[in-house]
């Protein structure tokens, strides 16, 4: 009975699913548009071409996109790539294929699944050109600091699925987090700090508007690219 318990265990999730207020809206979005914006969870692994009009293109992998608008700005502003969003939450899902859908953004598609999963089961190895990850939940209490989602064992697994000299750009606003990063980086031997231990936000990731209230605080945000060696 001890054996089926463990075998039984749970992983511990970077996220709690909250459904929060899903406004009829986003609702709505999801229902008509669902079909031709959202990648379905599957076994296999997604071929570009199949999912986008046009497939020879970099291809840029966010995780947790949450709401949804600094991923269309992103989208809008390099039209020559491609981008796949993931996240759990439907009222960010359904935020940015509202945003999709105003703007005709074309080059941009969404998975809602778990990012770990995904990344696993449906992301082929050596086929992404970048991977965004934005403001990570940063579980700042100690005995939460287990449910981080940037640990050695994922960054690895992102780092099969890059190509050579592909990046992963992670931006957080806890320097304990940021740290933390870093030192879970050192066991990754495929990847390497690009300069220095922090840069400046590059000019492709626009400013949420949580963040500019932040900076106008006098708080600072902490931009760690890694790229694979």
């Amino acid at each position: 009975m001890i054996e089926n318990k463990k075998n039984n265990l749970r992983p511990i999730r970077s996220y709690v699913l909250r459904q929060g207020r899903l406004t009829k809206h986003q609702a709505e979005a999801i229902k008509k548009f669902s079909d031709e914006l959202i990648i379905p969870k599957s076994e296999k692994i997604i071929e570009q071409e199949s999912i986008f009009s046009i497939s020879n293109r970099k291809i840029i992998l966010e995780v947790g996109f949450g709401m949804g608008d600094t991923t269309a700005e992103i989208a809008m502003n390099a039209p020559q790539n491609n981008y796949i969003g993931i996240e759990v939450h439907s009222p960010g899902v359904g935020n940015l294929i509202n945003k999709i859908k105003e703007h005709e953004i074309s080059n941009l598609k969404i998975i809602q699944h778990d990012a770990v999963e995904v990344i696993e089961k449906m992301i082929a190895n050596s086929s992404l050109d970048g991977v965004h990850i934005f403001f990570p939940d940063p579980w700042h209490k100690k005995r939460h600091n287990k449910r981080r989602l940037i640990k050695a064992d994922f960054l690895n697994k992102l780092a099969l699925k890059l190509k050579e000299k592909a990046y992963i750009h992670i931006a957080t606003d806890w320097e304990d987090y940021a740290d933390w990063i870093l030192d879970e980086s050192r066991q990754c031997e495929n990847l390497s700090l690009k300069g220095n231990k922090f840069h400046n936000k590059p000019d492709y990731r626009p400013y949420t508007k949580y963040e500019k209230r932040g900076v106008n605080l006098g708080h600072k945000v902490w931009d760690i690219i890694f790229l694979k060696c």
